[in-house]
This record gives structure tokens, sequence and C-alpha cells, in this order.
């Protein structure tokens, strides 16, 4: 019988970084500026002070168990060999949720970028079409895929900083004052899903590990530098588009709606909306939304075929492709359910899903990380997370609060969400419990 085929090694620490920062980029081009409408200047820096706490004590947290045990199920593998099958599952099935859920509403946002420029196109077709080229070029290989991103994910973060130099000898720092604090501190528990948005996806560089060339020295490098590169970013564009004319200018458009496209409306304040800078910033911007969107979908089949593999979903998602060595199946069934999601258009909605599993993920890792220090103190572990176990505690208290938060803000999408997560899970169960009642 020929062995199976495996996912092949080729991700040096520059691509592991460019596709950590690629998750995440879009992030700082959309999105982000609707918690300045529930927290306004204060209330959003507020928020954006404990995430930023929070995600640079998780991504060093996770760095040791993604190079103790360097597997493509990221999260699902940690919580299942230290806690169990069934923390493993709830685990995996959050990570699930929070890549697949996540990539629906940036597609949306990369058809409404083209739309502006092809009106005879639907956003839900140009979005459609998204998910069938990115489909096709995490199935042709991870090197093309890391490659492209890396490229796209480059421009994105050279346009932000364009955009501060740009916009920086404009700022005001009377307008950060500006209705700074509206809504007090409950406009700060509001306002933390978008703060959470600024990085959401950072943890799929774990997924990366067994395509990395010696994972344990790649995975430290792109993760830890693109935690850093990150969080720079955020402050730069916090800053600099606020700075401008204050929060209201860059969350309302003329007509008095919502927008989630931040810094085209700063940029009007600078500069016209038909000079070379406005027009620059609007087309990298796609790019920022395009690194994003194909990153999270290569993060997604990773999870997904980890899932197959173990057979806690089905068995087919778990094979690899004996040519390209990537996980077509996993990779297709995940853009299936994403167009179906991103049909509903619900975006805000979906966004909100994709942040309840991001926080079931972050959680239930840290409990991992902990458990498993007394459980194998033995385990080789190439790298240590600083501090233990002051880190991994703090992420997993405002990772807890930020859950509590969520659900009291959003009820319906936490009571659908908790409900996917318990479907799934009696699943779950009802599958082993045939598997075990044929095996007698």
């Amino acid at each position: 019988m020929s062995p199976q085929p495996e996912l092949k090694r080729t991700l040096s620490p520059l691509m592991v970084w460019g596709l950590g920062v690629g998750y995440v980029i879009s992030g700082n081009y959309f999105g982000w500026n609707l918690g300045l409408e529930k927290g306004g200047t204060l209330g959003m820096a507020i928020a954006l002070f404990f995430i930023i706490i929070l995600y640079i004590t998780f991504t060093f947290s996770y760095t040791e168990l993604a190079c103790a045990i360097p597997k493509s199920g990221g999260a699902f593998d940690y919580a299942r060999r230290a806690l169990g099958k069934d923390a493993g599952f709830i685990t995996g099935m959050a990570q699930n949720i929070e890549f697949i859920f996540a990539p629906p509403a940036i597609a949306f946002a990369i058809g409404t970028y083209f739309n502006i420029f092809f009106q005879d196109l639907s956003v839900t077709f140009i979005a459609i079409l998204a998910y069938l080229f990115f489909f096709s070029i995490n199935v042709a290989g991870v090197k093309v895929a890391a490659v492209f991103e890396l490229v796209v994910t480059a421009l994105a973060v050279i346009a932000v900083l364009l955009f501060s130099g740009i916009s920086f000898p404009h700022f005001d720092a009377s307008h950060l004052k500006l209705n700074a604090f509206p809504f007090g501190w409950s406009g700060v528990f509001a306002a933390t899903p978008f703060a959470i948005w600024f990085f959401l996806g950072i943890e799929g560089v774990a997924n990366l590990a067994e395509e990395a060339i010696n994972p344990k020295r790649t995975i430290m490098l792109g993760f830890g530098s693109a935690i850093i590169t990150l969080v720079l970013l955020c402050i730069i564009t916090f800053v600099s588009s606020i700075g401008i004319a204050g929060w209201e200018a860059i969350v309302f458009k003329t007509d008095g709606t919502t927008s989630d496209s931040p810094l085209p409306l700063a940029m009007a304040h600078i500069v016209d909306s038909g000079q070379w800078p406005y027009q620059m910033l609007v087309m990298v911007g796609l790019l920022g939304l395009v690194a994003s969107f194909h990153g999270l979908m290569l993060a997604a089949g990773r999870s997904t075929l980890e899932f197959g593999r173990v057979n806690y979903a089905p068995a087919f998602l778990g094979k690899i492709h004996p040519r390209f060595q990537t996980p077509a199946n996993a990779l297709f069934i995940n853009m299936i359910l994403g167009i179906a999601a991103l049909l509903t258009g619900k975006t805000g909605e979906i966004i909100t899903i994709s942040v309840f599993g991001a926080l079931t993920l972050y959680i239930l890792s840290m409990i991992s990380l902990l458990k498993l220090r007394k459980k194998e103190p033995g385990l080789h572990r190439p790298f240590r997370v600083p501090l233990f176990p002051f880190f991994p505690i703090v992420a997993l208290v405002i990772a807890s609060a930020s859950l509590v938060a969520m659900a009291f803000y959003n009820s319906k999408l936490a009571l659908i969400y908790f409900l996917i997560l318990g479907l799934s899970f009696a699943a779950f169960k009802l599958q082993k419990v045939i598997s075990a009642s044929k095996s007698q």
C-alpha cells in the first residue's frame, strides 16, 4: 500500500511573516472604524489597549504550543492533546468557524471595491469570482500561495505607511479629543469586537507548521515578527486617521450612513478623490483585503484538513491532493460554505460570529498551554513563553472578559454561535456512538 501524500515543506520565516501579517492586514483597511461609533476615540482606544495586550501575550504563548506541537490543526491539536477529545473537538470547531466565516465578509468588501470600477458586475458575483480564483491558487501549491501572499502583503503594508506619511503633516491632537468618550465604559465593551478585528486571524500561522522549513525556528521568527508589525500598523492607522478630522469623519459618510472604509474617508479631507494618493490608497486597500481573504482561506484549509485526518469530520476532508500536495478537498468544502454565508448578505453578523470562534480558540488554547506544562513537563519546547504563567493567564482573562462582553452586546448572534457549536458537538458524539456500536 503506497503511503499517503504529505504536506510539502516550503515556507521560510519571511513567507510566514507575509502570511501572518496578510491574514490580518485587511483589518487596517475596513471595519475597525465601526468601533468608534460604539465608543468614540477614547472608548475604542481603551478597548484596543487591552486587545493589544491580549494578542501580545496570546501570540507568545501560542508560539510555544506551535513550536512544541507543529501540526496543521493548530489549536485543535493542542487542546486534544492537553484536554482530551471532547475539548479538542470544541476548540477545533471554534477554529473552523473563525477561519470559514471571516473570508465571506472580506470577499464582500472585495466585491464592493471592484464594483467601483466595474459597476455592471454585482458585488456578490465579484465576491464569488474571488473565491474561485483564490481556491485555485491555494490548490496549486502552498509555495505559490505564500509567494503571492508575501507580495500583496508587502504592498498593503507600504500603503499604510504611505497613508500615515501623507496624513501626519495634517495631524491635530485636538481632533483626538472630539466627543472622545460618548457612551462611557459601555462603549469600551461595545467596541471590543472591532478592536479584535485589527488582529483577527494571526493565529493561523500555527496551522502552517507542517509546511514550514525547520518549523520550530520558522514559526517562532515568523509569528513574533508578524505580531510586532501588526501592533505598530494598528497604532499608526488609528492615530493618523482620527487625527485628521476626528473619529466621526472616518465613520460617517456625507449622507450620514456609516462606512467601513476609514482610510479613504480620512484621505478625502486632505486630497481630492481624483488625485493619485487617493486612488492609490483605494487600489492598494483592495490588495490588503485580498491578502487577508487569501491567507484565511489557506489557514482554513489546514484546519479542516486536520479534522478530516482524525475522523472528526468526513474522512475525504483529510486527504492531500497527490499532485499538488495541498488539502484540495478541505479547501473546496470551505469555499462552498463561505459562498453560502456570503449569499446571506449578513456580513457584519458573519464577522461577529467569526470573532466568537476566535475568542473561544484563545481561551481553550491558553488552558491547554497551562495544562500541558503540568501534564507533559518533559515535552520538548524549542520556545518557551516569557513570564510564564503570567502571559497565558493574562491572555486567558482578557479573552474570557471579551467573550462575555460580546455575548452581552450580541445576544442573538451568541445564541447562533453556541447553537452551531452545540449541534456540531452532538453530531460528533452521535457519530462516535454509531462507530462504537458497529465495531462491537
